[in-house]
């Protein structure tokens, strides 16, 4: 039986500590909530107090955590912890120069690892449905691949270390202009008098399609599943819609690639997230865009 380490056990990484459980692995968790700790227990996973307790002994190590600060901070730790051959996996969603920096590490110390960001939300990971985007050599993802499986709908081997981040940067970028793209589409009907199934029917049928619209519609109505039909709560949160773009706009930058919606898209979402609206779901931007958020 294989023992997974999992370190941050919040929103995304509690759901699918429990899916790991699910799928027979020995789960010993880590964070620094004592109800996160609480509640992998009670899925039948183990919680420890420290990330060297959680990671001794075990065959894999994941994470899920914040920012890119804290990944560097905990992968010193694991690598001190980790047992001779283990592999690991960071899930968090972090820029890549540092995603290549943490691997790096750690095949100097040893260690493979691979990097893979997911994209599903909360709701993926709750439903093992989420889709991987990992970056690392091959023999690397075909030993991750499956841990992987529990939680995932779709598992993508993008390349090199760090080209998981790569595209989870260009994914999240192409999600936000599509849904600010979706969102005044809907206003702009609404202003012209369209009833908003109407609209949907349509462009659901038309040119106009695409996942911001059929999977996630940002007006309330159409797909009972989305965040606006539950006063959008995420989901996914405007303040990680902000994170992933200042990661994308960072490598833009870095790379000299011209991103000008993905720039605008950034302002959008920053000056929702200034005027409060940061925990509602990026999908709210609908009510932005309207002044009625």
């Amino acid at each position: 039986m294989t023992t997974v380490a999992f370190i941050g056990l919040g929103n995304m990484g509690l759901p699918m500590a429990k899916n790991l459980v699910s799928g027979g692995m020995t789960v010993r968790g880590f964070d620094l909530s004592a109800d996160a700790k609480a509640g992998l227990q009670e899925a039948g996973g183990q919680a420890f107090d420290s990330v060297h307790d959680a990671v001794e002994g075990a065959d894999v190590v994941i994470t899920m955590l914040p920012n890119a600060k804290i990944v560097e901070a905990v992968y010193a730790d694991v690598t001190k912890a980790a047992k001779d051959g283990a592999l690991f996996i960071d899930s968090s969603t972090i820029d890549v120069a540092t995603a290549r920096k943490v691997a790096d590490r750690a095949h100097h110390a040893g260690f493979e690892m691979v990097d893979a960001p997911v994209s599903g939300g909360v709701g993926g990971a709750a439903a093992g449905t989420l889709a991987f985007m990992v970056g690392g050599s091959a023999e690397a993802f075909e030993r991750a691949k499956p841990v992987l499986e529990p939680m995932a709908g779709k598992i993508v081997h993008c390349g090199q270390a760090g080209n998981g981040q790569a595209a989870k940067a260009c994914n999240n970028m192409l999600l936000a202009i599509s849904m600010i793209g979706v969102s005044e589409a809907f206003n702009l009907g609404r202003a012209l008098g369209l009833d908003d199934q109407t609209f949907f029917d349509v462009a659901s049928n038309a040119s106009g399609q695409c996942w911001s619209l059929t999977s996630y519609c940002p007006a309330p109505g159409p797909v009972p599943t989305a965040p606006s039909n539950n006063d959008y709560n995420p989901g996914f949160a405007t303040a990680l819609m902000l994170k992933d773009l200042g990661i994308a706009m960072d490598a833009a930058g870095d790379t000299g690639a011209s991103t000008p919606l993905g720039a605008l898209s950034r302002e959008i979402y920053k000056a929702m997230d200034e005027a409060g609206h940061g925990g509602k779901d990026f999908s709210a931007v609908i009510k932005h865009l309207a002044g009625k958020l």
